[in-house]
């Protein structure tokens, strides 16, 4: 069987890819050296893409990149985090404690908030919304809750957790939208409840109109906590259906800001290039990225873990970093982002591109060619974020056609995508993860295992991958008190889960953002362009 090379398809972009990365380097030592204090600035409309274009404004009721993007400017949370250590800023809370025996978290929170409603803010919203409302959404904030015996509201500035065990992630578990407790009285179904179609937060923007297909408007929260802000008077979401006409509205002034696959990553340097752009790579400490192709374990096939080593060994992951994300993104063999504090790469087992291989593991496996060099047959849903991901699906269709693997790409929107993931309905899916800052959050919920044809939920265990050992371990880490002994345990996961390959890592993403030099404090925490947004100013 012949082989494409792929590595020597690589070799012909690398030295134009260096260039490109050069240049966006030095734009960015530019970009952070070019700090100086200015006052800011009140007023100005801040022009920014959306793409694909959210299901809801509510982060509450999705969390997908588009809707977190848009909604966490009109909701707030009771934290944000700094992008040096990842320490808890107040933003709703203003202080907080923890017992000594780590069971019990007492937040005092800000007086004098106001739901864009004109209702006060108490601390019957923080505990509706981490005890009933969230946990109804998302596998996430149902863990959250299972961790915690009760939350008490002693007064309307005080909300208290206290927990069955301790739980150390919890602190960086808080980057969760607040939702209007008195909008949902009465009601049970909370996922299909009219008040979330309202878009009421706290935030320093409120909800002014969506054009289906053309825009999304928030304006300025004149009753904002943070008094002075926010600066911007309105923020404006463009919803532009491809690559090259989002690259002409950036090019031409219509908008402000492009984050990552807003445009073809061989676009960026480009565009870093003109005059009065800024770049930079910061902004994603919290969220910590990685890249995916899920595998479904429940398939009979892909249960088998030569073909699962097959296929990692099929792809060869450096032409998807350096090629199609243009050299955004690093290498990566398990779960953890390189930034991650308990990231263990000495323990990782590493299954290197080798087409060769792959075809062995697939013959070891039973998986013998047929006739038409078909051993067996996958169904790939790409990720519906536009052409990068296309891109992507269709090298996979290749990379994998060559070791006698036949791809069919079942595109579907992002409401399909999430749906055929949720229930186990697909082969091979595309997806990038937010690993967030602490395994507890990020890891445990993505290969713990779940039961039922429904478990998953987006981003979590969607692979139906199954180990007991596993999922004692990260029980074990995520109660264990002592930072030392939680890597330790973390390390062991990272032994087991690169050694089964569950799924295809197939890159730490790194996202720049470009923006025009006028546009100040976009990025002000570990939060990035998903943070609020209340700092952010526009030169005159």
């Amino acid at each position: 069987m012949d082989f494409i090379n792929w590595s020597a398809i690589v070799l012909k972009f690398l030295s134009r890819i260096r260039a490109l990365r050069i240049v966006i380097g030095a734009l960015l030592g530019l970009a952070m050296a070019s700090g100086a204090a200015v006052a800011a600035e009140k007023g100005g409309v801040l022009n920014l893409i959306v793409q694909p274009e959210p299901i809801s404004l509510n982060p509450g009721i999705n969390r997908l990149g588009p809707a977190t993007f848009v909604g966490y400017k009109i909701y707030d949370t009771l934290v944000a985090y700094d992008q040096k250590d990842l320490s808890p800023q107040p933003r709703l809370a203003t202080s907080w404690n923890v017992s000594s025996d780590g069971l019990t978290y007492t937040f005092k929170l800000r007086e004098g908030v106001t739901w864009h409603d004109g209702q006060p803010f108490t601390s019957k919203d923080v505990a509706f919304s981490f005890g009933e409302y969230l946990p109804a959404q998302h596998a996430r904030s149902r863990d959250l809750r299972a961790e915690i015996d009760r939350i008490e509201t002693p007064d309307d500035l005080t909300v208290v957790f206290v927990f069955k065990s301790p739980y150390p992630a919890f602190i960086r578990s808080l980057n969760v939208p607040i939702e209007p407790a008195h909008k949902y009285v009465g009601v049970t179904d909370f996922r299909n409840a009219p008040a979330n179609a309202e878009f009421i937060g706290t935030g320093p923007f409120k909800f002014a109109e969506w054009k289906k297909g053309s825009l999304i408007r928030l304006v300025r929260n004149e009753s904002y906590w943070d008094k002075g802000k926010p600066y911007l008077d309105e923020i404006v979401f463009q919803v532009i259906p491809d690559a090259n006409s989002r690259a002409i509205a950036f090019e031409t002034g219509n908008v402000d800001v492009l984050r990552a696959g807003d445009v073809e990553s061989f676009d960026v340097a480009r565009l870093a290039a003109l005059d009065g752009v800024k770049i930079r790579e910061d902004g994603w400490e919290y969220l910590q990225p990685v890249g995916y192709i899920h595998l479904n374990n429940r398939n009979p096939v892909l249960s088998n873990i030569k073909v699962r080593q097959a296929i990692t060994q099929a792809i060869d992951r450096d032409f998807i970093i350096n090629t199609i994300f243009a050299g955004f993104g690093k290498p990566i063999n398990g779960p953890f982002s390189s930034q991650s504090i308990f990231k263990d790469t000495a323990v990782e087992t590493v299954y290197p591109y080798d087409p060769q291989r792959a075809a062995q593991l697939l013959d070891e496996a039973g998986f013998k060619p047929d006739t038409n060099g078909i051993r067996f047959e996958v169904r790939l849903v790409p990720l519906p974020y536009g052409e990068l991901w296309s891109r992507q699906a269709e090298y996979l269709r290749e990379a994998l056609g060559a070791v006698g693997i036949k791809v069919d790409i079942v595109s579907t929107d992002v409401a399909g995508w999430a749906k055929r993931l949720t229930t186990f309905d697909y082969d091979l899916a595309q997806n990038f993860v937010y690993t967030t800052a602490d395994p507890a959050i990020g890891i445990s919920y993505g290969y713990k295992t779940v039961t039922g044809d429904n478990a998953g939920t987006t981003g979590g265990n969607v692979n139906g991958y199954s180990n007991r050992e596993v999922d004692a371990l990260l029980d074990q880490a995520a109660h264990e008190p002592d930072q030392d002994k939680r890597k330790q345990l973390y390390s062991k996961v990272q032994q087991i889960i690169s050694r089964e390959v569950p799924l295809v890592w197939t890159h730490d993403i790194v996202f720049p953002t470009l923006h025009r030099a006028k546009v100040h404090d976009l990025i002000v925490s570990a939060l990035g362009t998903d943070d609020n947004f209340a700092s952010a100013w526009i030169e005159k």
